[in-house]
């Protein structure tokens, strides 16, 4: 019986291996086990009970409200083609070098990503815009592959990102959790702010790796990234598409960070200045909107189905007492935390290639991250961790999210081979990048002291 968290599990992952709707299956899984759990006495029932209370407190709850106002914001920037009239400016500003398209495509996928936070969104949006372009231009199909995955994964870490949003709430509840635990009754919370503030160096670091890289190979392999023959763009055409849209985000991240609004109100500025720069371009018609809104729509149900599922099964594993399990297998282990941190970093990592970072976010993440906390490790730091661990997941051959949405996209004569091979260089840097905030914490909680204080 002590085995059935393990078993449950299991049983999740077999059910999503078969195709099955993620949201349904993780209340699914969790239904059964506890039907056989009552019949067998092994299972409190009264548990089940906390559920309409937790969905309620979901509704409730303000952060996770800026969910569907960022989803909102970034699918106008898409929808509206604001984003490629931001990628032929840039293009045109950077493009006439060896090297600058692919440069350009990376700044312009951070700036995409940020605004939508979807991993898929932002590599089908890359792909199709600039991947004609880069080939037509003479780039190496292995080099303009790799960019755009590894510029679609940075949604992932870039603020306002929704995967720091939904990891932000899950770790201020598991941090909350952990101080519960140790008998402290005020301790200070875990804001969706803070990790945004963290991931602001991490992800510029990550962008910059990216640029010099491209940069690299321009100086030593020109003919890979030649220059690309672009009409160029007016002066005038080139503010009008660089100015709006960045200033946007620089008003929606600068808003969070000087403390004027917290994310959801920012979000909701987001939403509607995004609106008002299609407005501005003639690009919002009707049609545009009622698509913007029923994307906006499918993506928020999605997210918030997979939440329930995910807090149902949730209530049950602990109810098996998971929870405990799990902490005796990390005390178990040698080498103390730091091992413990290494597994929880390993077996996300492999659950990346079969669960999207939402349900590793709501299942994953609820259950380790008390544990990991209880044994000293920041909160701030460790969101910032499990983010580009899992973004690099996305990114890693062979099942990677990321390389089958751009898969889905490419043209026929672009082989698989050479999607795989192109990523390659991009998750040496990501690695690093682990690396580096494991040696270096600092990376990551240095900018939320600075603005704490």
């Amino acid at each position: 019986m002590e085995l059935l968290p393990l078993w449950m599990f299991i049983t999740l992952c077999v059910v999503l291996l078969m195709g099955y709707p993620v949201a349904f299956s993780l209340a699914g899984t969790a239904l059964i086990f506890a039907a056989g759990g009552i019949i067998s006495n092994s299972f409190d029932p009264a548990l089940l009970g906390a559920l309409p209370n937790r969905v309620y407190g979901t509704m409730t709850n303000a952060t996770l409200m800026a969910v569907p106002l960022f989803v909102f914001m970034g699918v106008t920037l898409e929808r509206s083609r604001i984003a490629e009239g931001l990628l032929q400016s840039m293009s045109s500003l950077f493009g006439n070098k060896p090297g600058g398209l692919g440069i350009a495509v990376v700044i312009v996928g951070a700036l995409l990503a940020a605004s939508t936070g979807i991993v898929g969104a932002t590599v089908v949006t890359m792909g199709l815009l600039s991947l004609p372009t880069m080939l037509k231009a003479g780039y190496s199909p292995r080099i303009a592959a790799g960019t755009i995955c590894a510029t679609g994964t940075l949604g992932q870490i870039i603020p306002p990102s929704i995967a720091l949003i939904l990891l932000g709430d899950t770790l201020s509840n598991a941090y909350q959790q952990a101080q519960l635990t140790l008998g402290n009754y005020n301790s200070e919370a875990v804001s969706v702010g803070d990790l945004f503030v963290a991931a602001l160096i991490p992800g510029f670091v990550l962008v910059l790796a990216y640029c010099i890289y491209i940069f690299t190979v321009a100086k030593w392999h020109p003919e890979s990234v030649p220059a690309a023959d672009l009409q160029p763009v007016p002066k005038s055409q080139l503010l009008r598409e660089l100015v709006a849209p960045m200033g946007l985000i620089t008003l929606v991240l600068g808003s969070i960070l000087l403390g004027v609004a917290t994310p959801t109100e920012a979000a909701a500025m987001g939403a509607l200045g995004a609106q008002v720069l299609a407005l501005a371009k003639g690009q919002l018609s009707l049609s545009v909107a009622r698509q913007i809104s029923r994307s906006t729509l499918e993506v928020s149900a999605m997210v918030f189905m997979i939440l329930i599922g995910a807090t149902l099964f949730s209530l049950v594993f602990r109810g098996f007492g998971g929870e405990e399990m799990v902490h005796s297998f990390f005390e178990s282990l040698p080498g103390g935390r730091y091992t413990a941190l290494l597994v929880v970093m390993l077996f996300m990592f492999i659950l990346g290639f079969v669960l999207d970072f939402i349900e590793i976010t709501f299942v994953v993440v609820p259950i380790v991250g008390p544990i990991l906390m209880l044994m000293g490790f920041d909160p701030v730091w460790l969101g910032i961790l499990i983010a580009v661990n899992l973004q690099t997941s996305f990114l890693t051959p062979p099942f990677g999210f990321a390389l089958f949405y751009l898969r889905g996209v490419a043209p026929e004569s672009l082989p698989t081979s050479e999607i795989y091979r192109g990523v390659i260089p991009f998750i040496a840097l990501q690695w690093l990048l682990m690396g580096s905030l494991i040696i270096w914490p600092e990376l990551a909680t240095w900018l939320p002291n600075i603005i704490k204080n």
